[in-house]
């Protein structure tokens, strides 16, 4: 039999490390940040529709080309970039159908069996809320399309 236990306390350095020990965030760097991003804000549509024109051809490789790995990847990435992008361009919409595309083509051993017709129905999407500056699914539209989007992709998964 051992005798008693005893209970050591490692220090907790990540406090010091993440700003704990120095008052946390510093609330004039966070509007500092605020006031860049909305000097851009009037940029926002024009990045987005190249976004648009990335994602449209990429899906013109794929008629062109083909279906391949390859041409699927591209399509993933432009897909991803939407999703990340979306929301900061001021469309959360666009991040949100974005992301439903990517969770068709997120397995890349899965994303050949992804059905072109359901992935076509995301781009079009895509392109249509940004067209019609449908930002939000608060708006019915964009809350029917989304919706119906994401249950397609449900159905397919499983």
């Amino acid at each position: 039999m051992s005798g008693p236990a005893q209970v050591i306390r490692p220090p907790n350095t990540l406090r010091l490390k993440v700003g704990g020990g120095f008052g946390g965030v510093d609330a004039k760097a966070i509007a500092k940040a605020e006031e860049a991003l909305q000097a851009m804000s009037s940029q926002f549509a024009q990045w987005l529709q190249d976004e648009i024109t990335k994602l449209d051809k990429a899906q013109a490789d794929i008629r062109d080309l083909g279906y391949t790995p390859e041409t699927a990847e591209a399509l993933y990435f432009r897909a991803h970039d939407l999703k990340g992008l979306g929301a900061t361009y001021q469309y959360p919409l666009v991040t949100r159908l974005a992301g439903s595309l990517c969770r068709l083509l997120d397995a890349p051993d899965k994303r050949m069996q992804a059905p072109l017709v359901l992935v076509d129905a995301h781009i079009d999407a895509i392109r249509a809320v940004v067209r019609d500056k449908i930002q939000t699914d608060d708006h019915p539209v964009g809350q029917t399309l989304a919706e119906t989007l994401e249950a397609r992709v449900a159905d397919h998964a499983a």
